[in-house]
């Protein structure tokens, strides 16, 4: 039986080598990443059994999509392979003040956003006691949006928990096309992802991180919600409000991918002890997953415990 089952795309990522220009770089590091691959495999490194599914060609760049994913314990199996097509790409300049960070995008017509939900093997994903979502996948394709939908229907009738990460990208659709998307979505799942600035940017939500967390568990019934603030900090509700106010210090290797750590451990330290143990663990993959290259954290359930314990939680009630 597995613990948590993602569906999504995952890209290859270029970076430059020693904080050069994407138009000077001879060389480029390439990772993968993808919103809900990175949260299965931060999940398996904590010993949690997850799949991720998702739709690649039978390519060289498909095949070490699958195989980066893999090697870190993550179910595979149920990858849909495309006789033809192609995987996203995106190119990530990271910032060197007084330059900005700089990132494009090349993944229109990737073999995952041709998706059709009848190729997903749904018996599988019903195996799990969890599925995680985000709100990227439905604003790649229609046929995307309709996989999002198709995946509420299939577990609707099963003891499965569904979160959902909003995870908005203004690149790919506006606030109005993400509101009109989502907001069905949000009322049909049980735990919510969200920053605080992406609240106010779709759903015009004004507040602070727990005002807006008790409106949303009203407005879409979750069981919980979880409402992040950048610097100050997030607020878990779940019936009763959970304040997150830990900071540990952090040397900034790589931020991308933090979101995904934060939404992992959350995910795995609820399973493992509710709310208060969930924003513990998010907390402690959000900050350990900055120290790594590449989006995806390499710490084990170990380094976290001992991360976590070395001084007080920060969560308040």
């Amino acid at each position: 039986m597995l613990d948590v089952v993602t569906i999504g795309e995952t890209m290859l990522r270029f970076t430059p080598a020693s904080d050069q220009t994407l138009e000077q770089a001879e060389y480029y590091r390439v990772d993968t990443g993808g919103a809900e691959s990175n949260v299965a495999i931060a999940l398996a490194r904590l010993g949690w059994k997850t799949a991720w599914i998702s739709r690649l060609p039978d390519s060289p760049l498909g095949r070490r999509l699958a195989g980066r994913t893999r090697a870190h314990g993550v179910d595979v199996s149920r990858i849909i392979w495309a006789s033809s097509g192609r995987v996203g790409l995106w190119y990530f300049e990271p910032p060197v003040p007084p330059r900005p960070g700089q990132a494009y995008y090349d993944r229109a017509g990737s073999a995952f956003s041709l998706i059709d939900p009848d190729e997903v093997d749904w018996d599988f994903v019903r195996t799990a006691r969890w599925l995680h979502l985000t709100g990227i996948t439905p604003a790649l394709s229609p046929q995307c949006r309709a996989l999002v939908h198709h995946a509420l229907e299939e577990v609707a009738n099963a003891p499965i928990t569904v979160s959902f990460d909003v995870n908005y990208r203004s690149r790919l659709w506006t606030p109005a096309e993400a509101r009109a998307a989502l907001e069905p979505i949000l009322h049909r799942v049980a735990m919510i992802f969200c920053p605080l600035r992406d609240a106010c940017i779709l759903f015009d939500d004004a507040g602070d991180a727990e005002s807006v967390a008790r409106t949303w568990a009203r407005r879409f019934g979750a069981r919980v919600v979880v409402i992040t603030a950048g610097e100050a900090g997030a607020v878990a509700f779940d019936g009763t409000a959970h304040f997150l106010t830990r900071r540990y210090p952090v040397q900034v290797v790589d931020p991308l991918g933090t979101g995904d750590a934060f939404a992992a451990g959350f995910i795995g330290g609820y399973l493992e002890g509710g709310t208060g143990t969930g924003l513990a663990w998010a907390a402690g993959m959000a900050a350990l997953k900055q120290s790594y290259l590449g989006d995806a954290p390499w710490c084990t359930r170990e380094d976290l415990l001992h991360l976590i314990s070395a001084e007080s939680t920060g969560i308040q009630r």
